[in-house]
């Protein structure tokens, strides 16, 4: 009987998982990119056909065969659950954040059993391969056969790289993907799951520097010629030249003149608006427009629709909560799961963190988080940023609340540490919040949703069981503002203090079409998934309404000017949202929006905003810039850039 070569094997299992994966993740299975990817698979079959008919035992080429099938479905499953649950494409590097995602062992079960179908689809192959082992060639082939096999995989390894060059000036084009950009969601999108591997792994190994490349940036002060000359930039005087003479470091040097090069920002007539008056930050967990609600949510309500109001923000979901932390708290991009676990070591230097700056400005700092202080390892990182006064679930904040239930409530822990700081003559307070977190699988699942159950339903609001949790469990974070206005009103202290507000993530727990059922309009899985609110609010002031686009990157930059904090705007990422710099907010894939429209990366799409006319070269740009600042984001903090710069 002939029996079925395991290339054809390994072949055949790969394009279907490819496929498969495609289908149960993507709205679009076939793409010219599908070339490349099967030019790939052809030589990797070959390879691994050689390498499981070495032995002249069947049965240990049989058991290569095994462990290679499973390790291969194994991590199709484990990109497929945490692709479709978190919304991110898994990495080498994020086992660098690995209890970021151990935070979520007791849903892992609900949530592999959720899709246990497409994990059966990925295991099939091996599944039928064991049913009909028979028909399977698992002999020893002579090593002539298999040098030709080795021959044959070498070229046609060659062709994929050819291959590559198939419009290879196009952006995001395979070309640019393979050897200019390292973005591992857009490669698994592009060149599959397999592909996407080997290069990460590579690139884990040897490194991988993207470069800088310089072009005409369409959002620098972009003001149509109505910015008053008496406003200065938000510079510090850093000498860059001399820097540069003295550095040897191409990378730092390269760094130095992509800075100096910058302009910054300018100031503008909120410049020092809250000069002298206290802060109170929020991080405030799984928090999104689509929980402001005026039946349930009144003070958020209320706080997103006066004081500074931004019509146009986001949260950008980069690996969960770290990630919107990190955004919020230092003004630069999460550029991936390495950067991250090195900000979480509290060994990066931040002179312009943001405790750091406002105890230079003569404030006392504080921060909490109804959770351990060393999860995520805020212990380390909080401190890097100036923050003096910590304490967490483990660190004190459990004698005075709750810690024993999950979520926790924000109530507490507003009402049990407000006296610590609001005698004190200035203050700067930072809250990393807790009790929006999910389970969203019914009232019983979350203790917050618990908690206010009866005071939701008698809302008279209709919405399905997961939405209803949700939307529960978000009154607590409600009623903690409320507790907060009352009690700093009641110090005295209300007048001369600000709340600034801004989610870590959108609720990924919930499905699109949930998070739709709460939404006013219809939103998509890449970018308005994500557009949310940014409180900044004073009960004195008046409502300003603010249309340009920011996003979490650009809080503290925002906060810096409106206090009037002196700091360099070059040397952050996100800009000040109320400068005449063009907005924009970067996504995950490297998407975009701008005050001009929307890019979707994965399709190269540009969705202008009504009225609005570009040509092609301002896409063309904008992608660039997009590239240059998550790119320089990586360098900062990869290379603790600013211990070279702040001496």
């Amino acid at each position: 009987m002939k029996r079925v070569n395991l290339f054809i094997v390994f072949l055949v299992s790969f394009i279907y998982m490819e496929f498969l994966y495609k289908f149960l993740i993507y709205d679009h299975i076939f793409r010219m990119s599908i070339i490349n990817m099967i030019l790939f698979l052809i030589p990797l079959s070959l390879l691994l056909g050689v390498i499981t008919n070495l032995s002249k035992s069947t049965k240990i080429n049989k058991t290569i065969y095994i462990v290679i099938m499973v390790l291969i479905a194994v991590w199709f499953s484990a990109q497929y659950v945490v692709n479709d649950y978190f919304n991110f494409t898994l990495s080498l590097s994020d086992f660098q954040v690995a209890d970021q995602l151990g935070s979520f062992m007791d849903k892992v079960f609900v949530e592999v059993f959720k899709r246990i179908l497409g994990i059966i689809g990925f295991f099939m192959p091996l599944i039928l391969t064991l049913i009909f082992h028979k028909k399977v060639n698992f002999h020893h082939r002579e090593i002539k056969n298999n040098l030709i096999l080795l021959v044959v995989a070498i070229i046609g390894f060659a062709l994929y790289i050819l291959g590559l060059n198939i419009g290879k000036n196009k952006s995001y084009s395979p070309y640019i993907l393979y050897y200019q950009i390292n973005d591992v969601a857009l490669n698994v999108e592009n060149f599959g799951v397999l592909n996407s591997f080997i290069i990460d792994l590579n690139r884990s190994i040897f490194g991988f520097e993207e470069k800088i490349i310089k072009v005409d940036n369409p959002l620098n002060n972009d003001d149509g010629g109505n910015t008053p000359k008496e406003y200065g930039y938000n510079n510090l005087d850093i000498d860059f030249d001399t820097l540069i003479i003295n550095e040897s470091n191409s990378v730092i040097k390269g760094m130095h003149e992509y800075f100096q090069n910058d302009p910054g920002t300018l100031q503008n007539e909120y410049t020092g608006f809250f000069k002298d008056k206290n802060l109170i930050l929020f991080m405030a967990e799984s928090f999104n427009e689509v929980a402001v609600k005026k039946e349930i949510t009144p003070t958020l309500y209320k706080l997103v629709n006066s004081g500074f109001v931004f019509e146009d923000f986001y949260t950008p979901t980069i690996f969960s909560t770290i990630g919107g932390e990190f955004q919020e708290l230092t003004g630069l991009y999460a550029a991936g799961t390495d950067i991250l676990g090195k900000f979480r070591g509290g060994d990066i230097a931040f002179p312009q963190g943001v405790a750091t700056k406002f105890k230079e400005a003569g404030f006392k700092t504080f921060a909490y988080h109804n959770n351990s202080a060393s999860f995520q390892n805020r212990n380390k990182y909080l401190p890097s940023l100036g923050f003096d006064n910590f304490k967490a679930c483990n660190t004190g904040l459990e004698k005075v609340i709750n810690c024993s239930i999950w979520p926790r409530s924000d109530l507490e822990m507003i009402n049990a540490t407000v006296n610590d700081y609001v005698n004190e003559d200035k203050f700067m307070v930072f809250y990393a919040s807790n009790s929006g977190h999910s389970s969203y699988d019914g009232f019983n699942s979350n203790q917050m949703a618990k908690k206010n159950k009866e005071e939701y339903l008698a809302s008279g609001l209709n919405y399905s069981d997961r939405v209803a949790t949700y939307l529960a469990a978000q009154m607590e974070l409600d009623k903690a503002l409320e507790s907060l206005i009352a009690k700093l009103d009641e110090a005295g202290r209300l007048e001369d203090t600000v709340i600034a507000l801004v989610g870590d993530h959108y609720p990924y727990d919930l499905y699109l079409e949930e998070i739709n059922e709460m939404a006013d309009y219809k939103k998509d899985e890449i970018i308005e998934v994500n557009h949310s609110n940014f409180i900044l609010w004073n009960s004195e002031m008046d409502t300003v309404n603010v249309s340009k686009v920011g996003s979490q990157i650009d809080v503290i930059p925002t906060i810096y000017n409106v206090f009037g904090i002196n700091y360099d705007s070059r040397l952050f990422i996100g800009k000040d949202i109320l400068s005449t710099e063009g907005g924009l907010a970067m996504f995950g894939n490297k998407s975009w929006v701008s005050d001009k429209g929307a890019y979707y990366s994965s399709t190269g799409k540009f969705v202008p905003k009504e009225g609005v006319d570009v040509d092609s070269e301002y896409v063309k740009q904008m992608n660039q810039i997009v590239l240059n600042k998550i790119n320089m984001s990586r360098k900062i903090i990869m290379n603790n850039y600013y211990s070279k710069v702040f001496k």
